[in-house]
């Protein structure tokens, strides 16, 4: 999994910690760069947010070997066990802890001013970081929830190695992580955007947290979100479904070759589609076994019986019932998404290919009924004339929009924005009561 930037980890993990709607809970940033996933994290919650002011407290001659943390509200976690083993005196420690508890009270006035911190005893607490290494701070940080009388804690994170459930047992109730890959090295191998956090950033995420109203009336008008598996033959895919109140369709989403339903791209222009009022399902059009036969990537008749299955399953939910449904797709699942319209019993109102390979459909293309916009990148040269040879064969009501500069991946400045526009707009014109 990949994420754009701290706040798309932060909705993504705001979208797996749906369960907690509606209980009595607050969001604990880490700063510094824990507290933009936390903003994200609230915000889909409906619930307030705060900093979660932790220093460690570290050994004098070896100050990166933590004895023990201090958080607010005279909060003081001691490891017994490396005082002992590191032969640290009373005196020692006293040293440390009040430089340490300085540096404590100077960033929680740079942070909150006259703020004071969030009241958590008897709480809900949900400890966001954007992600883990060793998970000291952490550790910590979980420490100091309990201490300050939380009621329930929940350390969340986008990503973590593979081993943080044995590191932290025991240190939080609840463990939540969206993925624990393989070849973990640093948190920001994860991230396209990494960019360091700096004060005046924590300060505006608290700033918009403390004027927002939170609560039943904030969640009233969040998109429902929801993880869920879809039977298709004989495997279960996982995807995440989103619908917003009153939605006027469902976007189903193909990925490209090789990517997945953690797709940060397809993720950006989904979360577009949900605040115009669309709701969307990504999920994985082939398991993780399937993945592995690179065959299947570029298998188009495939792909397109799992889309098929996925929008069976998708009319038979509540949320669904009566809404029309369009296709997303990207790459090679352009193709998938065309291939998958043009079936006879389709019924879908509109699909959108973002640098797709529609001429991988071949002679379904003509057969296809659905509104389609072809969406390339001006720099995608070789991609640009497969779409120009691919719109000459499509008979339904058709459109080829350039992003100027943009190249295959979409990734200059402004062009996934232009993409979610252009995809909004079609949808929203094609999906509408109307057009159903």
């Amino acid at each position: 999994m990949f994420f754009m930037d701290r706040r798309d980890a932060g909705r993504q993990l705001g979208a797996r910690l749906q369960h907690l709607m509606g209980k009595d809970v607050v969001v604990l940033g880490l700063p510094r760069g824990g507290v933009p996933v936390a903003l994200e994290v609230a915000e889909a919650l409906g619930a307030p947010m705060d900093v979660c002011l932790v220093r460690k407290l570290g050994v004098p001659y070896q100050p990166e070997l933590g004895m023990g943390a201090l958080g607010e509200d005279g909060v003081r976690v001691i490891n017994d066990l490396v005082m002992r083993e590191a032969r640290v005196t009373p005196e020692e420690l006293a040293q440390v802890e009040e430089r340490e508890r300085e540096v404590l009270e100077r960033r929680a006035r740079r942070y909150r001013g006259r703020r004071p911190p969030a009241h958590i005893a008897g709480r809900t607490v949900v400890v966001v970081d954007d992600g883990v290494a060793t998970g000291s701070t952490a550790r910590a940080a979980c420490r100091i929830a309990r201490a300050r009388g939380a009621a329930h804690t929940v350390l969340a994170v986008p990503v973590a190695p593979r081993d943080w459930t044995a590191r932290l047992s025991g240190e939080a109730d609840e463990l939540v992580c969206l993925d624990t890959p393989r070849d973990f090295f640093a948190i920001g191998q994860f991230y396209a955007d990494f960019a360091q956090v700096g004060d005046e950033e924590v300060v505006a995420c608290l700033e918009r947290a403390a004027h927002r109203p939170h609560g039943a009336a904030a969640g009233a008008t969040a998109p429902r979100s929801r993880e869920v598996e879809i039977t298709a033959g004989p495997v279960r895919l996982r995807g995440s479904l989103t619908v917003p109140e009153a939605a006027d369709g469902i976007v189903l989403f193909a990925h490209g070759s090789g990517s997945s339903r953690h797709s940060p791209r397809n993720r950006f222009v989904a979360e577009g589609l949900n605040r115009a009022g669309l709701g969307t399902l990504l999920f994985d059009l082939l398991t993780e076994d399937e993945e592995r036969d690179r065959a299947n990537v570029f298998d188009t008749g495939l792909l397109a019986g799992r889309l098929t299955d996925a929008t069976g399953w998708v009319r038979g939910q509540p949320e669904a019932e009566g809404l029309a449904i369009g296709y997303f797709g990207a790459s090679t699942g352009a193709a998938a998404a065309l291939w998958a319209a043009a079936e006879p019993e389709a019924s879908v109102a509109a699909v959108v290919s973002r640098g797709g390979r529609p001429d991988l459909a071949g002679p379904r293309l003509p057969a296809v009924t659905a509104a389609t916009l072809l969406i390339v990148g001006g720099a995608d040269l070789t991609v640009l004339d497969l779409n120009r040879e691919a719109q000459a064969r499509l008979r339904c009501e058709n459109r080829l929009a350039v992003v100027p500069g943009a190249t295959h991946l979409f990734e200059e400045p402004g062009t996934l924005e232009a993409v979610t526009e252009l995809a909004r707009d079609w949808f929203t014109d094609h999906m509408a009561p109307a057009h159903v």
